[in-house]
């Protein structure tokens, strides 16, 4: 959301000023570098500058805390961005974000899933895979704009950029994105019910019911990282593909995994577990009809589920 609120009060401590904004300051940076690890790297570097500049009184108070401490957070992510992708670069496999699980809300719960919302803060993995494909600074400018509400004259103020600047960055940053990742989002219950068809199908290794639920030109993208069997070391494209694939490997655990429905990156999505441990989050993609899978999204990177319980 935009920084039109005022700065905090005086007599509020630091600590408590950033610990009210912790959680956009991780999303914000998470949707930028997609790593949970990095993400929260980048926060304590922010704490670590705040608690700094409050330690000199000398310096003046600051009027906005929150437009502040972001613009720490976004430039300090940014810096990051080199070191990311030269990770990438030799990384085995399709490199896929580190998922974001939380509990499936309902009405009930709903107070307290808040902090869980900000932090997925609806960028579904769909949409983190396209997001790949900017330029860093690109990238920033989309999440602030199309994600958090920031005008262009706020960001240009964050990234020490002309306003006309980031107005031709956010453009050409929703062009690409949009001719990637049409704007439709299927309903979470259909989502969801799709999700239980998908994984009946593919732990049961019945290829017809594949062939039924998946969309011509699905895509399967699996994330092992060199260290899970099931990683594939490149997309996978096509139903017959695809399906065949599916059946041949889900039959071999349908009997060794149990399924856990949650919230992936704001979507209603599935965690598999072997015994106590997480075997791999799996999400779908929706043709926009939601009848049929067009996307498939396995991670199995036991380093990218090791912050999950």
């Amino acid at each position: 959301m935009p920084d039109t609120s005022p700065g905090s009060a005086p007599a509020t401590h630091p600590t408590q000023v950033f610990d009210d904004h912790r959680e956009l300051l991780f999303s914000v940076v998470y949707n930028m570098l997609g790593s949970v690890a990095d993400a929260e790297d980048v926060v304590q570097e922010t704490w670590l500058a705040w608690m700094s500049r409050n330690a000199v009184p000398s310096t003046g108070r600051i009027e906005n805390a929150r437009a502040y401490l972001v613009r720490i957070a976004v430039n300090r992510a940014l810096a990051q961005q080199a070191a990311v992708r030269r990770r990438r670069e030799t990384y085995v496999g399709p490199w896929l974000p580190e998922p974001l699980v939380t509990p499936l809300s309902s009405a009930s719960d709903a107070d307290d899933a808040a902090d869980a919302v900000v932090r997925a803060e609806s960028v579904s993995m769909a949409l983190l895979v396209v997001l790949e494909t900017l330029t860093p600074m690109e990238r920033a400018v989309f999440v602030l704009h199309e994600v958090f509400g920031y005008a262009h004259a706020e960001i240009a103020g964050i990234l020490n950029r002309t306003d006309s600047s980031v107005r031709q960055l956010a453009h050409r940053a929703r062009e690409h994105v949009h001719a990637r990742r049409p704007r439709y989002e299927p309903d979470p219950g259909v989502r969801r019910q799709v999700t239980e068809r998908f994984l009946a199908a593919a732990l049961g290794g019945d290829l017809d019911a594949l062939l039924e639920v998946l969309a011509p030109d699905v895509t399967l993208w699996s994330d092992g990282g060199g260290k899970a069997t099931a990683g594939q070391l490149r997309p996978v494209r096509g139903r017959s593909r695809v399906a065949h694939l599916l059946a041949l490997v889900g039959g071999r655990f349908d009997k060794r995994l149990d399924i856990a429905y949650r919230s992936v990156n704001g979507d209603p999505s599935a965690v598999l577990y072997a015994g106590d441990t997480v075997h791999a989050v799996l999400v779908l993609d929706l043709t926009p009809d939601g009848d049929q899978v067009c996307g498939i999204y396995t991670v199995s990177n036991p380093d990218k589920l090791a912050h999950l319980d």
